[in-house]
């Protein structure tokens, strides 16, 4: 619940208090650069509208529940909504950005008037690695690599072929969720005014066909995401966005051309699956918008909706991985929801391309021979090459306005 680096320091902060079992009166955030970047600007969800990582952290140590991972502040009583507001005014909270931190990091010091707790997060967004009281180490576990779970065997062709041939009761209750919880924020942010109203400007400036509704409701989803809706969202690579883009403009696809639930599962797994690949290599944070990403997975999934085998799914995606590999990330907040519908209609755009006999060719910048070839193109360009424009950003986002 709530954009996910957000949440994450609100979980810190709610398992440092637990740690701390006192009344604390002072605290130290030591956050990543990226975690700046991504919880700099977003509202917080049950606060009041309350913006940015000091907002986040009094949260969850107001009203955090320490067991709920993700959704540490789901239930929150008005009555505590007023003591969060009170606390950001008051407490004492130091918030620095250490040279060494990894990419995704986030390490907490709560003091008491006797006492002294520490909760680091690292690499994900639950991933408690270290916890301190009083200096004693009570749990320490930095691993060395990353992502524990083994993503090798993921290809184009063979995620086409678990589409084809998984027992759909395997994957159901996952699929069922992200259908019903991203699609109940969609509409939420169509029906409410949330930051930008991207989703809502799609369906008043253009003819609403398919292709639009699709655009806006992933849209109008990060609308209300990014601005303090209350509502669930089922993520995807650690993105509630990518969650949202990965998945609801082929939801609007199936409902609108009335294609069978069957087929509209199989297309999630394509879609859910091919934003998996493509995140492997360009990493969890990073200055590639992961928009990008979604909206080639989500272009890939319409395709596969439409009868499209593991051939029509690979040239969507490198046709939709040439036009827009450029857009960067410069954090969660009301813009995602623009960007969320250009990657959108870039995939979709691509896979009109190959429809239309059209297609991008191996030396046509950063395309190279087969898909796999291509993916590892947008791979070294987010991981190695934007790595310094991922530094100039946070840069540019700290300077004082």
């Amino acid at each position: 619940m709530g954009c996910t680096e957000p949440i994450s320091l609100a979980y810190a902060a709610a398992k440092a208090r637990a740690v701390l079992d006192d009344a604390p009166i002072s605290a130290k955030v030591e956050v990543s650069g990226n975690i700046v970047k991504n919880a700099k600007s977003v509202t917080v969800p049950h606060t009041g509208g309350m913006r940015g990582i000091k907002s986040a952290f009094i949260a969850g140590l107001v009203a955090g529940n320490a067991d709920a991972e993700l959704e540490v502040i789901a239930n929150v009583s008005e009555e505590q909504i007023e003591r969060i507001k009170a606390a950001r005014e008051s407490f004492d909270v130091e918030v620095t950005t250490p040279e060494d931190a990894r990419i995704f990091d986030i390490a907490v010091t709560l003091r008491s008037a006797m006492h002294e707790a520490y909760v680091r997060i690292a690499d994900t967004h639950t991933n408690v690695v270290c916890i301190r009281k009083d200096g004693e180490t009570l749990y320490e576990n930095l691993p060395t690599e990353t992502d524990k779970t083994d993503k090798s065997g993921l290809t184009v062709e063979n995620i086409v072929e678990f589409a084809d041939t998984v027992d759909i009761a395997l994957v159901k209750e996952t699929l069922d969720r992200q259908i019903a919880y991203n699609m109940a924020i969609a509409e939420e942010g169509l029906k409410s005014s949330y930051g930008a109203n991207i989703g809502k400007v799609l369906l008043r400036s253009y003819q609403p066909d398919i292709k639009t509704t699709a655009k806006a409701y992933a849209a109008a989803a990060s609308d209300a995401r990014m601005n303090g809706c209350e509502l669930p969202v089922v993520i995807n690579s650690g993105s509630g966005n990518q969650g949202i883009t990965s998945s609801v403009p082929v939801i609007v696809y199936a409902r609108g051309l009335h294609i069978s639930e069957d087929k509209l599962y199989r297309a999630l797994c394509v879609s859910n699956l091919i934003t998996i690949h493509l995140k492997q290599g360009i990493g969890a944070l990073s200055a590639y918008c992961g928009a990008v990403s979604a909206g080639a997975g989500a272009g890939c999934g319409v395709a596969y909706l439409l009868g499209g085998g593991a051939d029509e799914v690979a040239h969507t995606l490198v046709n939709a991985l040439a036009i827009d590999s450029g857009i960067i990330c410069d954090g969660a907040k009301a813009s995602c929801a623009a960007k969320i519908a250009t990657a959108v209609e870039s995939g979709l755009l691509g896979l009109s391309m190959y429809y239309n006999g059209n297609e991008f060719f191996a030396g046509d910048g950063i395309v190279k021979k087969g898909v796999e070839n291509t993916i590892k193109s947008v791979s070294r360009l987010a991981h190695e090459g934007m790595r310094e424009t991922d530094k100039e950003i946070i840069r540019i986002m700290l300077e004082v306005e």
